[in-house]
């Protein structure tokens, strides 16, 4: 009766059992029927009975866990062996042998191997890898074959590449790996000594050194205080000694290596070459040697005799001088001597510490307890009293500044302009720096009480020049008035030893009376460019503030309503403006005289209404008109084409840029101002241009317009005429509901 399929009840191998197939082990090479590999399992992928399968890899002991590959369970672990290599030396004269002692580096993820020689000093042997890190072989006959972790254990060999390492120890961590899988390891074994390196010991143990200073370990005070560095600021007084000065150093006290280091701060101007050092960074000693020592002189100690053979080996041996008999004692300064107060000896200078930056402060309170840091007074001493330079009084020949400069030097030299302000302030472009004021003479003379003149103001170099337009039938011969020149106010002494004070731009503004060498003019206009550049410089001319201007105004707000009914009452058309002369009259009776000129031009150049630009464009026009007829200019309906061309969408307009373009690449005779304003009065808010119309309105021959009228001849060869004489109102028509909007918040109703 066969026994029940229970389990460890059936001795039949193939119960469970899948794969029954069987390994290749014969083939054909070059059609020769041979055994292809042994090593493959036999039936079902098993080894057959006495078959040993050379593993590739370690053999680890399966757990109970999950089966991860060993690259995943051993990663980062490193197992390591010391070792030592005996290695025969060609030269015996001192030893046989050496004694190289390694480090064997095994990792169990891919059965790698590293051999690493630490460094030894002075042993006269390439160190550092000796083997990088791979898989390495068996010895034969097991070359086939790959060094596991089973193969090191600590008091074996191993032989890697022929040569033969001894392990004699190895680490807590592999100690434990090793006893995990179940490898029992040996008790740590001695290593032997390397007898040269014992030899060498003994010999610097016995002998002294063969250089003759001794050496001093330096490097933890230079590894704690490197970058540390403690700031004096000192003086040396040297006024005693000829052409000597009181000289202002900074002295820096390196911690690292106890040098120092001085340099000096030289003052603008000062006379000295500048030099970057005072002081060489270097030990400096308290007392200052006589001379200088040559190299060699100063030596900790002296060598005695020389022995041995001279001709073989120059010397063999030499006995110093133990004793230090020719030492030279010298002392240097250290942080410790250094402090507030102290005078310090620089090779023959005595330098001053006075006070010293923060870092240093804290240094000294951090080490040596020290509280206070007040700073030395080093005042020089006070200069002898000045003698005040007395000049003689203005004589009446030349100029003050020429009688002066003669007074200055036994050469005399002529006066200095302000060079710096000539070139900023000079004319240049459409800059021309000159003010220019309408003014009238007051006189009590009926002859003169109608002489109108053009006070022009330069400044580039504060000087002043009148002139007197040119008035046919007047009686009166007109001209220059007064050449450029300096203008003196008036009420100082002429024969003076000072400089007399001259009349500056900021005393010149509209309604102000100037004394111009005994002649009273009041300013009644001014032109264009003198407004804005009064209107744009308000520090200087505070009268050409609006806001300040307007701020009188609102001191009336009790006044605001009276004031809106007078001026709808003087606006009868309702439109919103009125004309210069009434609201003149409006204004100054109602701010009662608190307004000055000045004050009333600039509100009325801000709420001015725009005027008409149609007398402007005939103007230019007619202009430019005059420029084609002398030129003899009549192709523009060649330009209109050239617009109709480039005109692809047909609006009839084109950028004005392009036709700025157009009209300089035909060379049309017009200046770059004049064709910049003509194309301003014709370009629309887009920046276009209808050019059919502007080139038609410049076509002389079919649009004509009335020639202008020549200047006289007198005006044109004037250089100070004011060309184009002011209006004596600065506007037609004022906007005074933004005015009233402005000041006191009226809305219209």
């Amino acid at each position: 009766m066969a026994l029940p399929l229970l389990p460890g009840n059936s001795f039949n191998r193939n119960v469970g059992k899948e794969k029954f197939h069987k390994s290749q082990h014969w083939g054909f090479c070059n059609n020769v029927m041979m055994l292809v590999s042994d090593e493959k399992p036999g039936i079902g992928g098993e080894p057959l009975l006495g078959q040993k399968i050379k593993p590739k890899c370690s053999i680890y002991p399966k757990g109970d866990g999950s089966d991860v590959p060993s690259w995943v369970a051993f990663d980062k672990q490193v197992l390591s062996f010391d070792a030592y290599l005996e290695e025969e030396v060609p030269d015996k004269s001192q030893t046989n042998y050496r004694i190289r002692y390694y480090k064997i580096y095994f990792y169990p993820e891919d059965d790698t191997i590293q051999v690493n020689e630490p460094e030894v000093k002075n042993s006269g042997l390439l160190q550092g890898t000796s083997i990088r890190r791979h898989r390495i072989t068996l010895p034969p006959p097991d070359e086939d074959q790959f060094y596991t972790v089973y193969h090191f254990n600590v008091g074996t060999e191993v032989v890697f590449y022929g040569r033969t390492f001894k392990i004699y120890d190895c680490d807590a961590f592999t100690r434990n790996f090793l006893r995990k899988i179940g490898v029992k390891v040996n008790p740590p074994v001695q290593c032997p000594e390397d007898p040269y390196m014992k030899i060498r010991r003994e010999i610097l143990e016995h002998v002294e050194p063969l250089r003759p200073y001794e050496s001093l370990d330096t490097l933890k005070q230079f590894l704690q205080y490197h970058g540390k560095i403690l700031c004096f600021f000192c003086l040396w007084d040297d006024s005693v000694s000829m052409f000597g000065d009181r000289r202002e150093l900074i002295l820096h006290y390196f911690l690292c290596d106890d040098t120092i280091e001085i340099k000096e701060l030289l003052p603008h101007n000062s006379g000295r070459d500048a030099i970057k050092m005072f002081l060489r960074r270097s030990k400096l000693p308290k007392n200052c040697p006589p001379r200088v020592y040559q190299p060699g002189q100063i030596t900790d100690r002296v060598v005695l005799n020389l022995y041995g053979d001279f001709i073989k080996n120059q010397a063999d041996g030499f006995l110093m001088d133990r004793y230090k008999l020719g030492e030279v004692d010298q002392e240097f300064y250290k942080d410790s001597d250094l402090s507030l107060g102290v005078t310090i000896n620089v090779w023959g200078r005595k330098v001053l510490l006075y006070d010293c930056d923060e870092f240093t402060k804290s240094y000294y309170k951090s080490k040596y307890g020290i509280e206070n840091f007040t700073s030395v007074s080093c005042k020089p001493p006070s200069p002898p009293p000045k003698i005040e330079r007395k000049f003689p009084p203005y004589n009446g020949f030349g100029s003050e500044e020429d009688s002066l400069h003669t007074c200055i030097g036994l050469k005399p030299t002529p006066h200095r302009r302000n060079f710096k302000k000539f070139m900023e302030k000079d004319s240049y472009g459409f800059q021309s720096n000159i003010l220019r004021f309408f003014a009238k003479l007051i006189t009590d003379k009926c002859v003169d009480l109608d002489r109108m003149f053009v006070i022009s103001y330069y400044l580039s170099d504060d000087t002043i020049s009148v002139f007197e337009p040119i008035e046919r039938n007047s009686g009166i011969t007109g001209g220059m008035f007064l050449k450029r020149s300096h203008v003196k106010k008036p009420g100082q002494e002429v024969f003076k030893s000072e400089l007399s004070e001259y009349i500056k731009a900021e005393e010149l503004y509209i309604g102000v009376t100037v004394n111009v060498n005994g002649y009273l003019f009041h300013l009644l206009n001014a032109d264009e460019y003198t407004l804005n550049y009064m209107e744009q410089n308000t520090d200087k001319y505070p009268f050409s503030n609006l806001k300040l201007a307007l701020q009188k105004l609102k001191q009336e707000e009790a006044k605001s309503r009276e004031l809106k009914q007078i001026f709808r009452a003087a606006d009868r058309k309702h439109t919103k403006k009125v004309d210069y002369n009434t609201f003149r009259d409006i204004l100054m009776s109602f701010t009662v005289g608190n307004l000055s000129e000045q004050e009333f031009v600039t509100i009325v150049r801000h709420y001015r209404a725009p005027e008409d630009t149609c007398s402007d464009v005939d103007f230019l026009i007619a202009l430019a008109q005059e420029k084609f007829k002398k030129n003899m200019f009549e192709n523009f309906d060649s330009f209109i084409y050239s617009c109709v061309y480039e005109d692809r969408e047909k609006k009839n307009v084109l950028p004005t840029k392009d036709i700025k373009r157009l009209c300089k690449s035909s060379r049309l005779p017009l200046s770059d101002d004049l064709l910049e304003s003509l194309l301003s009065r014709f370009e629309d808010s887009e920046k276009r241009i209808d050019y059919k119309s502007f080139f038609s309105a410049l076509n002389w021959r079919k649009n004509p317009v009335p020639e202008l009228q020549p200047a006289s001849y007198l005006k044109e060869r004037c250089e100070d005429i004011w060309l184009g004489m002011p209006s004596p109102i600065p506007a037609k028509y004022i906007d005074y509901l933004t005015l009233l909007k402005d000041v006191f918040g009226l809305e219209e109703e």
